[in-house]
């Protein structure tokens, strides 16, 4: 009798619960970001190519993030009978007939790098490419490169022809094992022109190679992102520095008094030049970063110069670092401007809140004026006040006096009515001083 199990009778030890802390070598347990610190070493690997081969690598900037590419790959995979990527894939490969279509998914953008067949011809046209009116681009396409990986031969040599003079980058690299060759110019598909003649480097050399030159292309492009910014920027900053050059000028002889309308005007120039700043952040700190990039991969070439051409490293670091510094010197600027900014409002902080103290100290001396003059008011009415209720009550006592007849006691009404005035005026001045000890209490 054959014994089998249903799924709800499969033993527990058998299925593990998700929560179960998984253990690494020696039993010890993995922290939570191991996997992806020692994968991201492998996540970009280098494709292996023999020449003859073509190339077409193209860049999107993919605003709606990592969604819309896999629905884009999803939709490329069915058309070519692959898998769909998984949802959190960064790379994905799928076989498109005679060729291969590679995907990687960068922090702002995608790349798309489609390897096949070579034509016979220099800059003929690609076929098997799954680029074109039915490719369901992911977003705006900002750089692609066409490359050409051929053979090295005098013929092939003579294909440094077709490139314009005017902008000719020429030099030999991997030790003399290969050269490289662009304009960086874009042919009639808008696509930068590499041709690549190898002198017996290994595929993997070769893969190497090529996505350095991608990659060279690819993020001085995205690195030159930052010039409009910048350029527009310029303008405003000049603006925002005459303004405060005024505004400096104003603090001169602006009195602690008349300083907030002076002060609100400077707050509203330093909220405009913080969002200016808070929107150019990234992408001068994006433009730094490709640009680095872009030097790590030239310092890998180690290029060796061919007479009469210009290296790629020469060709770029003249045509691009002006931009490069434009950026960073506008960041700068804006970096001084929020610095010199901050230090005007704490300045005229400062004269305002110097000018409200003094108008606080003036109040509280007038205050104190008067509530001397206050007391001296009060002191007098309280001995008005004593002398009047004493005068009421004396004459009571004198009215007494003679309505009950004190002579017959031998005491005459006015030597009673004398005597009864300080013993009446005390026990007046008695009453009111309790009165006012119990007020005093009170308030307190």
């Amino acid at each position: 009798m054959t014994d089998a199990t249903t799924p709800s009778e499969t033993p527990e030890k058998d299925t593990p619960p998700e929560n179960v802390e998984r253990r690494g070598a020696f039993g010890f347990p993995l922290h939570a970001g191991r996997s992806a610190a020692l994968g991201e070493i492998h996540s970009s690997p280098a494709p292996s190519i023999a020449a003859p081969r073509a190339l077409v690598k193209l860049c999107f900037m993919t605003e709606g993030g990592a969604t819309v590419d896999h629905a884009v790959l999803s939709e490329l995979s069915r058309r070519h009978g692959a898998a769909p990527p998984v949802k959190q894939a960064r790379h994905h490969t799928i076989r498109t007939g005679k060729g291969t279509l590679q995907w990687e998914r960068h922090t702002e953008a995608s790349t798309y790098l489609w390897e096949g067949p070579l034509p016979e011809s220099f800059g003929a046209s690609l076929t098997g490419h799954p680029f074109g009116e039915e490719f369901p681009a992911p977003g705006t396409l900002i750089a692609g490169v066409r490359m050409e990986i051929r053979t090295h031969s005098d013929a092939s040599m003579g294909l440094i022809s077709e490139f314009d003079p005017a902008s000719l980058c020429c030099s030999v690299v991997e030790g003399g094992l290969a050269t490289i060759v662009t304009d960086f110019r874009q042919d009639a598909s808008g696509l930068t022109q590499i041709l690549v003649l190898d002198n017996g480097m290994s595929p993997q050399r070769t893969g190497a190679l090529a996505q350095r030159l991608f990659d060279i292309e690819i993020y001085r492009t995205l690195a030159m992102l930052g010039l409009p910014l910048a350029q527009s920027l310029s303008p405003r900053m000049r603006k925002a520095e005459d303004r405060l050059a005024s505004l400096t000028d104003r603090m001169r002889a602006v009195e602690g008094g008349d300083a907030e309308p002076l002060l609100d005007e400077i707050t509203a120039l330093a909220a405009d030049l913080e969002a200016d700043a808070a929107s150019s952040l990234y992408r001068f700190g994006a433009s730094r970063a490709y640009d680095e990039i872009v030097h790590d991969r030239l310092d890998a070439l180690a290029e060796e110069p061919i007479t009469g051409n210009e290296t790629w490293r020469g060709f770029l670091t003249r045509r691009t670092a002006p931009a490069m510094r434009t950026c960073r010197s506008v960041e700068d600027r804006l970096s001084n401007l929020s610095e010199k900014l901050a230090r005007a409002a704490t300045l005229l902080r400062t004269k305002v809140n110097v000018a409200v103290e003094k108008q606080n100290r003036d109040l509280l001396h007038s205050m104190n004026t008067r509530a001397k003059l206050q007391l001296r008011l009060q002191q007098t009415v309280e001995g008005l006040s004593v002398a009047a209720v004493s005068y009421y009550v004396v004459g009571l006592i004198a009215y007494l006096a003679k309505g009950f007849g004190a002579e017959r006691f031998g005491v005459k009404d006015s030597v009673l009515t004398a005597a009864a005035v300080p013993i009446v005026v005390l026990i007046i001045w008695l009453l009111v001083r309790r009165i006012r000890r119990s007020h005093s209490d009170g308030g307190h």
